[in-house]
């Protein structure tokens, strides 16, 4: 028995029998020379290849298309259509056509060369949604490949005819769009992450997965037993019968866990007493939506909006984040939706917009700041919230608020927007027949994010100016106790319970409530049900989490009574340690 931990992209848990797909790689790609005469007939047989695999594509995104009343199907159409973009992308092409002249080698090895300097500057990217793109880059390259190679698949994923766990080195999101997903019940892979569209596709699809395994594909060999389980992101290869037997277990409660906590979905978050607590979720995409919807939250408290600005091959302009918000604003039937704006910068990098030399990324150039300075990006994605907002509840989040000033400086940025709205014709609320441009939303609330201890001791100053807070507790913690929560050899004092966050996070409620504002959570801490007692007695408003937590912290709530939940909040901020704190809420 072996047990191995990767990253959890897709909830559940599945036993069963491995199927090992190591798909035969390319032939070695032919390299040779050519004169000058030969480089526009080179160039003609790529756009061959080119035109072949764009209509391939397009059948595939066609059909998706016709079955695009689900949220897969809604993904895989989307998938296609940024491979279809890679695929005509002039710059990809030029560059292409600038190599073949100038270095005078066969088109399919300049195809393969290229395309291998931009999977590793991709993979060499310390932001993990840049390495996973350049899975779709390999997919795009691959396609040509095969059209000029004149190469078929030996093995189709759709063929596989029985009930079998996946297990791949690598897999390409045309591979996942292929599989059966009748008999595919599980997934494990040394590659990929959460939001790579290999993770997107398995959670559309309902698939338990966990990515990111290092060498999965190596450990195990066809037919052997697994276990994956998608929630704590383990797999154990071979497992024993206690192991085996615990796992069946751990199952079993999972599908009864499930069944009981849906049943919860209808029922209020209320505590024994008559207080109602909204419970929402956290969202990357925009098909996490409909998890949200079937784990019963009551909106979307935090919508990261940063997966527009990171994904290769796709703009992040205004129709394309337009259509996204709009897609979840209509999914969620009216329930608020709070988009947070861009939180770039730090570890998360554009290429374009990369500084040198930055020491401490993490406190320098990125979130708000990094938005206040590009002002028309900024723009943007304010434009593409107030004309999706005119579909729903939508709610405007700024994150990394050090100070009165920042949110000064973005609300103004945001009456620009408006104004520059009203001049271009664009009427607040509905459409008018006056007007045939597309209305803007009104009357939408503004809020601010409280992470850094600036923001928190402040909380006065800012509830005058915002129309609701919402506590980002992971970075809170990381800013207020100066700990790396990546750094291995100091994560251990990342401690939520720390009487220093606790005092934080009551200064930030109680200045919320003074101004008669909301105080919303939208860490880590708000999906744990261990802390949900002391949060509820800390006067916390709303709690904002991964989907799947809802219902553990919903049974939470529907159990106690908000007299012995204030009494436990105010012992604990009598405490003077954090392992006093933790032993009080055991």
């Amino acid at each position: 028995m072996k047990k191995l931990t990767g990253i959890p992209a897709s909830p559940g848990i599945v036993t069963g029998k491995t199927f090992l797909y190591l798909e035969d790689d390319f032939p070695e790609i032919p390299h040779y020379f050519i004169p000058k005469t030969m480089v526009e007939t080179e160039w003609k047989r790529f756009e061959k290849a080119v035109g072949e695999a764009t209509e391939e594509i397009r059948g595939l995104r066609d059909q998706a298309a016709k079955e695009a009343t689900t949220a897969a199907a809604k993904e895989q159409a989307k998938i296609l259509e940024a491979h279809m973009m890679m695929l005509e992308d002039p710059d990809f092409q030029d560059q292409l056509k600038a190599r073949l002249s100038s270095s005078l080698q066969n088109i399919e090895w300049v195809v393969w060369d290229i395309s291998r300097e931009l999977t590793g500057k991709l993979l060499a990217s310390p932001d993990p949604l840049f390495r996973e793109r350049a899975a779709d880059i390999s997919d795009v390259s691959n396609r040509i490949l095969a059209k000029l190679l004149s190469l078929k698949k030996r093995f189709s994923l759709a063929d596989i005819s029985e009930d079998v766990i996946l297990v791949v080195h690598d897999l390409l999101p045309s591979d996942v769009l292929s599989l059966n997903r009748d008999h595919v019940k599980g997934l494990a892979m040394d590659m990929g992450g959460r939001t790579s569209h290999t993770a997107i596709l398995a959670r559309a699809f309902g698939i338990p997965a966990v990515l990111g395994l290092s060498s999965i594909s190596r450990e195990v060999e066809n037919g052997e037993a697994l276990v994956v389980d998608g929630d704590s992101g383990t797999v154990i290869i071979k497992p024993d019968k206690a192991a085996w037997q615990r796992y069946e277990e751990s199952l079993s409660k999972f599908q009864k866990r499930e069944k009981k906590f849906l049943s919860l979905r209808e029922l209020p978050a209320e505590t024994k007493d008559g207080r109602h607590i909204t419970l929402k979720a956290n969202i990357e995409v925009p098909e996490e939506a409909d998890q949200a919807i079937r784990y019963g939250a009551e909106g979307i408290g935090l919508y990261r909006s940063e997966f527009f600005f990171l994904t290769p091959g796709e703009s992040a302009d205004e129709e394309r984040q337009y259509l996204a918000y709009t897609q979840v604003l209509k999914t969620m039937g009216g329930l608020p939706v709070t988009i947070r704006t861009m939180d770039m910068g730090g570890d998360k990098v554009l290429p374009e917009h990369q500084v040198s030399g930055e020491k401490n990324p993490l406190l320098g150039w990125r979130a708000i700041r990094f938005s206040l300075a590009l002002p028309e990006i900024f723009k943007t994605q304010l434009r593409a919230i107030l004309r999706a907002g005119v579909n729903g509840n939508v709610k405007i989040m700024f994150p990394m608020i050090s100070g009165i000033e920042e949110l000064e400086a973005a609300l103004k940025i945001l009456d620009e927007v408006r104004a520059e709205g009203r001049a271009a014709g664009h009427a607040a609320g509905q459409p008018t027949g006056r007007s045939k441009k597309q209305p803007y939303a009104k009357n939408i609330e503004v809020g601010a994010m409280i992470e850094i201890p600036s923001a928190a001791m402040t909380a006065d100053i800012l509830a005058k100016k915002a129309d609701f807070f919402s506590l980002g507790t992971n970075d809170l913690i990381q800013y207020s106790l100066a700990v790396d929560r990546g750094n291995e050899r100091v994560n251990y004092l990342a401690q939520p319970l720390h009487p220093a966050m606790l005092r934080l996070i009551k200064n930030t409620i109680d200045a919320a409530h003074h101004q008669g504002i909301i105080a919303a959570m939208c860490g880590e801490m708000a999906g744990d049900p261990s802390m949900t007692a002391l949060l509820l007695g800390l006067g916390l408003d709303e709690f904002s989490m991964n989907a799947s937590a809802i219902p553990s912290v919903k049974e939470v709530i529907r159990r106690v009574d908000q007299q012995s939940c204030q009494a436990l909040a105010r012992e604990a901020l009598s405490c003077s340690s954090y392992q006093q704190v933790v032993k009080l809420v055991k």
